[in-house]
This record gives C-alpha cells, sequence and structure tokens, in this order.
C-alpha cells in the first residue's frame, strides 16, 4: 500500500473549510508513534467556517483556545472536550481566517474521541502540521467514496443557523449513528 499513497501537501488544506471538509473523506490518516504504524480511513468529518459560524470556537473571537485556528493551512488543533476527549482538528484557508475541519470517524472508530485514543493523538500535537509531517499526515490512495452532507452534532450552543447547516459530510457507506 505505501507505494501507492499521495501525501498530501499545503495544495490540498489550504482552502476552504467546506471544500476541505469533504475532500478529506476517504483519505487516510497515516500515524507513526515510534516503530508503529497506524492507518484509519476518515469517514466523516465536519467543517467549521470561523468567526461568523457560531458553532465554531472563533465566533468569540481570538483567545488561547482559538490562536491555532489563525494559523498556516495544515495546522493541527487538538482540544480537550468535555474535560476528558481529544478531538483532532485540521486547520484550513488562509492564515488568519479561522476555520477547520474537525476528524469525526473514521474506519472501525466511530466517534472522534474513540479514532483519537487509537491514533494516540493529544495535546502534544497541538500547533504542529500535518504537512511535511513524518508523524502524523495525511494520505491520499485514489479511495473516492460517494459523500453525504449531513447536520453537525454536538453543537447546541450554536445559533439554529448554524445548528442546522449541512457541513458533517460523511461516506455513504456508513450511518448516521447520531440521534437526532
Amino acid at each position: 500500500m505505501r507505494d501507492k499513497l499521495i501525501v498530501l501537501g499545503t495544495d490540498f488544506f489550504a482552502r476552504d473549510c467546506t471544500e476541505l471538509a469533504p475532500d478529506l473523506v476517504g483519505k487516510l490518516i497515516v500515524r507513526r508513534v515510534g516503530d508503529e504504524e497506524l492507518v484509519l480511513r476518515i469517514t466523516e468529518t465536519e467543517a467549521y467556517c470561523g468567526e461568523s459560524d457560531t458553532a465554531c470556537h472563533a465566533s468569540k473571537g481570538r483567545t488561547a483556545r482559538t490562536e491555532m485556528l489563525y494559523r498556516e493551512a495544515g495546522t493541527i488543533y487538538v482540544y480537550l472536550c468535555y474535560g476528558i476527549h481529544w478531538l483532532f482538528n485540521i486547520i484550513s484557508g488562509e492564515t488568519e481566517q479561522p476555520q477547520g475541519v474537525l476528524i469525526r470517524a473514521c474506519e472501525k472508530y466511530d466517534g472522534p474521541a474513540k479514532l483519537t485514543k487509537y491514533l494516540k493523538i493529544d495535546k502534544s500535537l497541538n500547533g504542529l502540521s500535518v504537512i511535511g509531517n513524518p508523524e502524523i499526515f495525511i494520505a491520499d490512495d485514489g479511495f473516492r467514496p460517494v459523500i453525504e452532507r449531513r447536520k453537525r452534532v454536538g453543537i447546541d450552543y450554536a445559533a439554529p443557523k448554524d445548528r442546522d447547516a449541512l457541513l458533517r459530510y460523511a461516506d455513504s457507506r456508513t450511518k448516521d449513528i447520531i440521534k437526532k
């Protein structure tokens, strides 16, 4: 499989989050920890569209927590959810235009916390980049799933227009396990 992988670079990530999020579905997260190489196929993502998106952390402005959202495309944004789960995001678009994509699910791991546990992703990766990083990167092996658009989940605090936006992208072969 290794010889068929294309490691994705700056041009892939330096796009609007609504373009990047569906294109990440079907790609591979490759994580190297010591001698171990862990590989998961992304099956679901969510786009978070900057300061005007009340579901995005940047909607409250620039803070120590949201600083990663203002960085270069490909920057890793890892944050703690509910005080116990690390969530993995990749910054997209232009520098100083805060937006990113949450990696919500992968094959065999139907939740963002489950996949970060398996991939050993925690705050130590926050601020690093998936571009040119031998420890964690995104690769394309040519697989192209059919993508479905769905509502984002876990954002009850957001304005109705943002809660209802179809900014979750999923491989159509996966069930929507989220209760509506």
